[in-house]
């Protein structure tokens, strides 16, 4: 049997695409990026959740009973990996609000540049749920990968993973290791510099959205 590859998704809506060039800019206020960060998150669950499953319920409209579909939101659990993912949090949750949410704690060493964990928390029955992992960068994509590692330890029913921006070599490190996880991202940059930075990308984006620097 050969290995599946991975699915990568561009999401290129003109209006997701718009709010990533002001994003860019390195003038951007921090609440303005962290603004505009969790409407492309809204937009970006479209197109993450086009295929989760639904079920049937039974509703009454003011002039008849029916049965009708909703997305089974508590079945969906978005992982944020510490501390940027948290910044697409909110616009996820915006959109299903009943999902769950996880989180994985890793720093990436300045030297080495590997993902060091220190923090890991999911809700229980992952079994039964599926799983959308956030993190505003795929750059090297070792952060990426362990994170995925470790959710895979509780079984989830799916996992997807979620990025703004991704690195070609992220994204060959990220397939390497897991070619049945799927990627979206907004778009694909050139490369990374020498200190792993996404090139041109736009900055680190957790200082970015705390004000950290």
């Amino acid at each position: 049997m050969t290995t599946p590859v991975s699915e990568l998704h561009v999401i290129s809506h003109p209006l997701v695409q718009h709010k990533l060039t002001l994003m860019r800019q390195k003038d951007r206020s921090t609440s303005s990026f962290r603004r505009l960060l969790g409407e492309i998150a809204m937009l970006m669950a479209y197109e993450v959740t086009r295929d989760m499953p639904t079920q049937l319920i039974e509703i009454e409209t003011p002039l008849a009973k029916m049965r009708s579909p909703v997305i089974e939101g508590r079945k969906t659990v978005f992982v944020a990996i510490l501390r940027a993912g948290t910044g697409f949090l909110d616009g996820m949750l915006e959109v299903i609000p009943g999902a769950r949410v996880g989180h994985v704690g890793l720093y990436r060493d300045p030297k080495t540049l590997v993902a060091v964990e220190y923090y890991f928390k999911m809700p229980h029955g992952m079994n039964e749920r599926d799983a959308i992992l956030l993190d505003p960068m795929l750059a090297t994509g070792n952060s990426a990968v362990a994170a995925v590692d470790r959710l895979k330890e509780t079984r989830p029913r799916s996992i997807r993973f979620v990025c703004l921006l991704a690195a070609p070599e992220g994204i060959k490190n990220f397939h390497t290791h897991h070619p049945d996880v799927p990627i979206y991202t907004a778009s694909v940059d050139e490369k990374l510099n020498d200190h792993g930075y996404i090139v041109p990308g736009l900055g680190d984006a957790g200082d970015r959205i705390f004000g950290t620097k």
